[in-house]
């Protein structure tokens, strides 16, 4: 995502036609949907965002190359691998389609253990079922979308918070070049959500001004109580 971060904000990209690209891949970490969209408007093509984690080889999903595909979907699971949503308390129950829950992969591509690590593998391997720690929903159409990683939600005065969902918003603010959320301790609220955000070049902002953006946006409780600039 960087990458293609990077090609959008180069001030002369304008100066470039980039529509000798055919294909573009993308994994790795989690794909903002604005820069998404301006690099498809700026190229003509679609990006095919990925999934997959180092023990399962480490990719399960991707989006067709060619064809349409929902926005902000990691694909479709490749041939022989299946893909289940379960709940997060026990990893028993499936969740119904398009509702939220753990994603737990099944396919050759998956890790028979963590070497001489007994105790990690049995946390993460259920009768063949690899437990991934990803939150995620899959559609009707079997389009699987990620929310966020099971340990980086945040918990703050009993509601729950996943960080790519604040950091989308953030990503919107036209002054933005990077954000990335966390929890951090509160005595009051267990957790709250923290920001820390990279300007682009040249620019200037407050953190109440990002903080207004952010409450037009999301409920109350998602919005950064803390904002960090970082260079």
């Amino acid at each position: 995502p960087v990458m293609f971060a990077m090609i959008t904000d180069c001030p002369k990209v304008g100066q470039y036609d980039l529509h000798s690209i055919r294909v573009c891949l993308c994994g790795a970490s989690p794909l903002p949907s604005e820069v998404q969209e301006r690099f498809e408007r700026l190229s003509g093509v679609r990006i095919s965002e990925g999934y997959g984690l180092t023990e399962a080889g480490p990719t399960t999903h991707c989006n067709p190359i060619h064809g349409d595909h929902p926005q902000g979907s990691m694909g479709l699971p490749f041939p022989d691998t299946d893909a289940r949503i379960v709940d997060e308390e026990t990893g028993m129950r499936d969740i119904p389609t398009g509702e939220a829950g753990e994603l737990i992969i099944r396919g050759p591509q998956v890790m028979q253990g963590y070497w001489r690590k007994t105790e990690d593998t049995q946390a993460v391997l259920r009768d063949g079922w690899l437990y991934t720690g990803d939150i995620g929903r899959i559609d009707e159409a079997g389009y699987l979308v990620i929310c966020d990683r099971k340990k980086e939600m945040v918990v703050t005065a009993g509601y729950n918070v996943f960080p790519r969902e604040v950091e989308e918003v953030l990503f919107t603010h036209p002054k933005v070049l990077e954000a990335t959320v966390v929890g951090v301790p509160d005595a009051k609220r267990g957790e709250t959500v923290k920001a820390f955000v990279v300007l682009k070049e040249g620019q200037r902002a407050t953190v109440e001004e990002l903080r207004d953006f952010c409450r037009e946006r999301l409920a109350p409780y998602k919005v950064p109580a803390m904002i960090e600039f970082r260079t």
